[in-house]
């Protein structure tokens, strides 16, 4: 009975890392094609480009579809998948570490200290799959038009290192490191909206022993990840522009388009305007939206499973 009681509040760091890596190998499997679109329209500026004009997300989609087959679609799939089951995996293990370490003497988190564990999840995990990211950007710009294309993922941190430095792996970290601020406003605000959905429908139960996996189902897990994802994305997106321009393949001659992120603000404030940092807004919202909520469906469905098996044992 005593080690029953002592069940809910247990480390779940492994399960957590399992399920968020879960989550994130379905979420990039689904949203990848947009993700390139994405990609594309964040780095194109009306002046000097390496990508094609595109007028919309759909039609961005049926020309690249088209131009490229469905090895344009997932270029890039490789590093995504690797990145994005990485990532996931590392933020929920450290999220839930940090969670845990600040319940201690306490009864439950406030928002101020959601944030904290997401914020700290979010800037370690950054500074582990940087390169990752940087190689995925570089990937999903390469038309068939390219100048010595890379051929994979190997091939362009090779190709990176050899010709620009180890250095140039941690192109776009600064922005990156802005852009915790997007995990950590989509978490607190997935953990509030949850309080309060719980809440609501704690009153409705007539069992007062009921738990959140009694009262959730997958419907309020979608709705939950969308919602908290929609907020993070209207307040982070100008980073994620400046992130990717940075990020892009420097010239043949090896000059690269941008400095350094204040060079990326100054010519894009300056040439396209606050329209420029949202270019492929769209496309992004249309990727995440639906992405965030397969991945909290995932992952809260994994979670469960797993802590149910660990009961069992």
């Amino acid at each position: 009975m005593k080690k029953m009681a002592a069940l809910p509040s247990a480390d779940w760091e492994w399960e957590n890392a399992t399920a968020g890596a879960a989550a994130g190998l379905a979420t990039v499997t689904f949203s990848h094609p947009l993700d390139v679109v994405r990609t594309r329209f964040q780095v194109y500026d009306g002046r000097i480009s390496n990508v094609p004009a595109y007028r919309n997300t759909p039609h961005a989609l049926f020309a690249i579809a088209r131009s490229e087959g469905l090895r344009g679609l997932y270029a890039g799939f490789y590093p995504a998948v690797l990145g994005s089951t990485i990532s996931w995996g590392l933020y929920f293990f450290f999220y839930s570490n940090a969670k845990q370490r600040y319940l201690r003497n306490r009864e439950e988190l406030s928002p101020g200290l959601h944030l904290a564990s997401a914020a700290e999840a979010g800037a370690l995990v950054c500074f582990c799959t940087n390169p990752i990211w940087l190689v995925k950007t570089r990937l999903q710009l390469q038309t068939p038009n390219q100048i010595r294309p890379y051929t994979g993922f190997h091939d362009a941190l090779r190709t990176i290192i050899k010709e620009e430095g180890w250095r140039a792996l941690y192109k776009g970290l600064m922005p990156s490191l802005f852009l915790i601020t997007h995990g950590a406003i989509q978490f607190t605000a997935y953990e509030e909206f949850r309080k309060v959905i719980l809440n609501s429908k704690a009153q409705e139960n007539e069992n007062p022993l009921a738990t959140a996996a009694d009262l959730l189902d997958s419907v309020d897990y979608a709705t939950l990840g969308a919602s908290s994802k929609l907020a993070a994305i209207l307040t982070t997106y100008p980073f994620q522009v400046v992130r990717s321009r940075l990020q892009q393949r420097p010239s043949t001659t090896g000059v690269p388009r941008y400095m350094d992120s204040w060079h990326v603000v100054k010519e894009t404030a300056r040439f396209e305007g606050v329209r420029g940092f949202y270019r492929g807004i769209t496309a992004n919202v249309l990727k995440n939206a639906p992405a965030a909520s397969i991945t909290f469906i995932v992952y809260e469905n994994v979670l469960n499973l797993l802590k149910m098996s660990r009961r069992e044992y």
